[in-house]
Parts: structure tokens; C-alpha cells; sequence
């Protein structure tokens, strides 16, 4: 795929498209790593956050504190 740098206010900047979003799991406002490597390489990684199993029980835990009388009534 091939991209064009444009001018973006006082910066440059590459355009991604909803297709090459898709394609690499993005959105708005999700963090990526850039890392120049020898001969001008521009890698772009993104920084999908991990959820430990600890923050995991955590939250199931307040969702279930929250809505304790709506399971009882489902089960």
C-alpha cells in the first residue's frame, strides 16, 4: 500500500484509511510505537493494553457487587 506524506497544519503526517485501520486493529486514540531503524525503516507497533488476570477478577468482582440482585433474579 502505498501512502503520500501530506502537510497537516505545521506538521506532516500520513493519512490511514478506515481499510488499513481495520487491517492493523486501530482506532482512534489507540497508542502505536514508532521505531526508525538504519536505512530510514519507520515501524509503527501498536500498544494494545494487556488486562491482567488480577485487574480481570477485580472488575468481575464490582460488576457482580453492582448487579447482584439482577443475577440472583437470572438464575
Amino acid at each position: 500500500m502505498i501512502k503520500t506524506i501530506t502537510k497537516i497544519g505545521n506538521s506532516q503526517g500520513i493519512t490511514f484509511d478506515a481499510a488499513l485501520m481495520d487491517l492493523a486493529r486501530l482506532k482512534v486514540g489507540d497508542q502505536v510505537n514508532v521505531t526508525v531503524h538504519e536505512g530510514g525503516v519507520i515501524n509503527l507497533t501498536p500498544l494494545h493494553p494487556v488486562v491482567t488476570p488480577e485487574d480481570a477478577a477485580a472488575s468481575a468482582r464490582s460488576i457482580i457487587a453492582k448487579n447482584h440482585e439482577l443475577f440472583r433474579r437470572l438464575s
